[in-house]
């Protein structure tokens, strides 16, 4: 009988315009597991009793298309962005107990630090980088995408340290940090499964030898 693959989670935490979104979403594609981002925000709403509606209200108020990457969800007030918090994390700590998959942002990484098969994935760039990418995937002037890129940066931060209580591109608390700039999409992608295969494989001898063990 084949053996049955242990259930883990990839936490992925980027900076802006470093194209970690769609590294994150092709790498799930091609681990066949689940990709959890923007419904996790749906899921929370949900269970809060909001709706899609309200957020969208929110998003069109700051007149900006990238809104909810540079506001988190909920932070017109704490006690509201705390309960929103809590709700995803406890929406993150349940699909993660239940399946494989990759969860984007939203502090993960600290949520799911004890959790046994975790890997967590720091994405970046250059800011010249980003910066061209901004311009050509998202359609700011320079000026525009320097402003957007620190900003963005800026809320997420504070963000990371308010919940997880470090910054996001601490290498103490990641498996990996990826400058995607240097294979681009598809060349991180290759290198991310592969890191995740052998991962998996070490963790399965690993588990083997202690199984075996007297």
């Amino acid at each position: 009988m084949e053996e049955k693959e242990p259930k883990y989670v990839i936490t992925i935490t980027r900076q802006f315009g470093s194209l970690g979104r769609p590294i994150a979403k092709k790498l799930a594609e091609r681990l066949g597991i689940e990709y959890y981002d923007r419904e996790l925000v749906d899921r929370a709403a949900k269970a809060l009793n909001m709706k899609a509606s309200e957020i969208g209200e929110l998003e069109e108020k700051a007149h900006l298309r990238f809104f909810s990457m540079k506001y988190p969800l909920g932070t017109e007030t704490t006690e509201v962005q705390n309960q929103i918090f809590e709700t995803q994390r406890m929406i993150i700590l349940s699909i993660a107990t239940r399946e494989s998959c990759i969860i984007v942002g939203r502090c993960a990484d600290s949520i799911l630090r004890e959790f046994s098969n975790a890997i967590h994935i720091y994405i970046y760039a250059p800011d010249e980088v980003r910066e061209k990418v901004c311009i050509q995937d998202f359609h700011y002037t320079p000026e525009g995408a320097r402003q957007m890129m620190a900003d963005v940066d800026k809320a997420r931060i504070r963000y990371h340290k308010q919940y997880a209580g470090y910054l996001p591109d601490d290498v103490r608390y990641k498996s990996l940090c990826v400058d995607s700039s240097q294979l681009g999409v598809d060349g991180t992608v290759d290198l991310l499964e592969c890191y995740v295969k052998e991962y998996l494989r070490r963790r399965r001898s690993h588990d083997l030898v202690k199984d075996g063990e007297d």
